[in-house]
C-alpha cells in the first residue's frame, strides 16, 4: 500500500470563517513533519502552529465513496 501525506494549515478567525493552506504532498510522515518544522517559524504560522495538520491518503483508492447533501 502506497500512500501519500498531505500537510495543510487552517487559521480559525473571531468570525467562525476559516483559512486554509495546502503546505505540501509528501511521500513519508517524517518529511511531512519536516516541512511543519520549516514553516513553524514563519510570520504567521509562528502565532498558530497548532494549525498544522497531517492527512495520510492510500494511493488508488477512493477517499471519499457516498454522495453528499448541501444544505
Amino acid at each position: 500500500m502506497e500512500c501519500l501525506f498531505i500537510v495543510q494549515h487552517a487559521h480559525k478567525f473571531d468570525d467562525g470563517t476559516e483559512d486554509v493552506k495546502l503546505i505540501g504532498v509528501y511521500r513519508s510522515r517524517e518529511n511531512a513533519e519536516k516541512a511543519i518544522s520549516r514553516l513553524s517559524n514563519q510570520p504567521g504560522f509562528r502565532d498558530a502552529q497548532d494549525g498544522f495538520f497531517i492527512d495520510k491518503y492510500e494511493l488508488d483508492k477512493d477517499q471519499w465513496t457516498e454522495g453528499y447533501v448541501t444544505t
